[in-house]
């Protein structure tokens, strides 16, 4: 049985000046659960928010907040994130040397332990923490900014995922370049969390609601085909 599908909307691609409405918004639009892009301008090239904001958020929605930390070092802000309102808590493999001991301090701040990996990381980079983990982050752009196309080269990556989970209770997400048009082949390779920005965000908030919809239903074409 495949797992239930979720849509975890970025709001990078919302307004931020109005971040707590957007939430709002977007949960009431039927978004699963909310993605929290956090990024230093040293691991990713952009700057976006931090603990702080999420923590003023977390009174906007009842719905998990997904955060995907794109910082590095990443062990030093765990608790904050985990204090501020995180549900999940995803840290990239390629940030730190001691990847197993950053998910067990996930865990140990009572959250779920994501990780979260990059065009140009192998799938076998996660081979030996996937004891540790309940999501697996597969990058389908280069991270740093939105609105960037999806790589189709990733589709294989979240196939071997899929593989190497086997039957795991594991979320496989991925992230970049997603919308009505990607969604299907991402579903059908395996992946059952969709983060999507620009594709739900796009037309104002009169059309959230109709672009969550789209989305899901293009996701839903594929779970027949999903081994």
């Amino acid at each position: 049985m495949p797992r239930p599908l979720k849509i975890s909307a970025s709001v990078l691609a919302a307004d931020l000046g109005r971040l707590g409405e957007e939430i709002e918004r977007i949960d009431s639009a039927g978004a699963d659960w909310i993605h929290l892009d956090v990024m230093d301008g040293h691991f990713v090239p952009n700057i976006s928010f931090g603990a702080p904001v999420i923590g003023r958020a977390r009174d906007r929605t009842k719905k998990p907040f997904d955060v995907h930390l794109m910082i590095a070092p990443a062990d030093p802000y765990l608790a904050a994130f985990a204090e501020a309102g995180a549900d999940t808590i995803s840290v990239h493999a390629e940030a730190g040397p001691h990847l197993d001991r950053s998910l067990e301090m996930i865990r140990k701040l009572g959250k779920r332990a994501g990780v979260a990996i990059n065009p140009a990381t192998p799938a076998s980079a996660i081979e030996h923490v996937l004891d540790r983990v309940d999501l697996v982050l597969v990058m389908t752009v280069n991270p740093g900014f939105g609105g960037q196309a999806f790589i189709p080269g990733t589709l294989e990556k979240i196939r071997r995922v899929k593989a190497l989970v086997a039957g795991r209770d594991i979320d496989i997400e991925v992230d970049g370049g997603i919308g009505p048009e990607t969604a299907a082949a991402a579903v059908s390779a395996g992946a059952n969390v969709l983060v999507a920005g620009a594709a739900l965000f796009r037309g104002g908030a009169d059309l959230y609601a109709e672009n969550v919809k789209a989305l899901r239903r293009a996701a839903e074409t594929a779970i027949g085909r999903v081994a």
